[in-house]
């Protein structure tokens, strides 16, 4: 278990850097083919640093640990959500523009909505029990469609558009190498953190649904924490937000709909009150995160709202926690 730790620390080391470099390259890229860093953010940012969501969530439903693909997803959600905004916010304010407010969030809530009439089978229908099948899969998927193809009208940079001056530009080669080394260090420091902190998990005696909403969500979302700290350090605060939506609603659509097509997620009986519960926790923070927009700065979330994320997730955990013991 102490190797596991050290590992651990050493997977952070690898996800800080290689946040930092793919941040560094992504940004470049965007603003050398006039692409604006919130569409980098809603796509290439998003897609990158979801594949450890990606797959786990395959590996898991393969392996018939449907439990821990529900929990991941919803986890990996609350942790953007509640951490990746929420430390972002604290590290410095994040401004958003009114577009993202009244187009990307909603868009944002609309897939915690979607996941909850999937999800929750016993209240909608009154099935005797919970199951993500493939057709929902599909209707999942379909949405993510929709989702893209919004995104590629959003791509390139409006005349006069001045978002993106900051932005260092270099070389396609050394933009290329930072962008492609990033997601490769945010994949294998988030590969290390997931099996370590399994494995510390399992140590512990948590179950399956217990280690997917926590340690493994935890660890497949630190790429979009990291990056998102890093992004808002470097000033690209439409790198940050772009991201962390897009990550989302990348979860929500393609990757618990891919999962869904794989094999159908049956949530167990004895798990089906719990999963109940995060699924409306998910969509309850999703919901205050578009009226956050409205309250103290307007279209933007500051360092107070930050701490309140922050303390909403340790106490969210600690629930979670506290549920499975008893």
């Amino acid at each position: 278990m102490i190797l596991n730790v050290v590992l651990v620390v050493i997977a952070f080391a690898i996800l800080i850097k290689g946040a930092d470099f793919f941040v560094t390259g992504a940004s470049s890229m965007a603003r050398k083919m006039g692409i604006t860093p919130f569409v980098v953010g809603l796509t290439v940012v998003a897609i990158g640093t979801s594949a450890p969501e990606f797959f786990v969530n395959v590996i898991a439903a393969f392996g018939g640990s449907t439990d821990l693909a529900i929990g991941n997803v919803i986890g990996s959600n609350v942790a953007n959500i509640l951490l990746g905004l929420g430390v972002a916010s604290v590290v410095a304010t994040i401004a958003i523009k009114k577009q993202t407010v009244w187009k990307e969030i909603p868009f944002a809530l609309l897939s915690a909505l979607v996941i909850a009439f999937v999800t929750l089978d016993t209240v909608f229908s009154g099935a005797q029990i919970n199951t993500i099948s493939r057709g929902d899969g599909l209707t999942l998927l379909c949405f993510f469609v929709i989702f893209m193809v919004y995104t590629f009208g959003l791509s390139k940079v409006k005349e006069g558009d001045k978002e993106s001056d900051h932005i260092d530009v270099y070389s396609w080669t050394k933009s290329i190498i930072l962008t492609v080394g990033g997601i490769g260090a945010l994949l294998i420091g988030g590969d290390m953190v997931v099996h370590n902190a399994v494995a510390i998990a399992l140590s512990l005696g948590w179950s399956e649904n217990l280690i997917g909403l926590t340690i493994v969500a935890m660890g497949t979302s630190l790429p979009e924490i990291v990056t998102s700290v890093i992004a808002v350090r470097k000033k690209q605060a439409d790198l940050v937000v772009g991201g962390i939506i897009g990550s989302t609603i990348f979860n929500a659509f393609f990757i618990l709909g891919s999962t869904a097509l794989v094999k159908d997620i049956v949530i167990a009986p004895h798990k089906q009150l719990d999963i109940t519960f995060d699924t409306l926790f998910l969509l309850v923070i999703s919901t205050a995160f578009f009226i956050f927009m409205f309250v103290g700065k307007k279209h933007s979330l500051e360092r107070w709202q930050g701490v309140l994320f922050i303390t909403t997730y340790l106490l969210y955990m600690a629930y979670a926690i506290m549920r499975e013991m008893n």
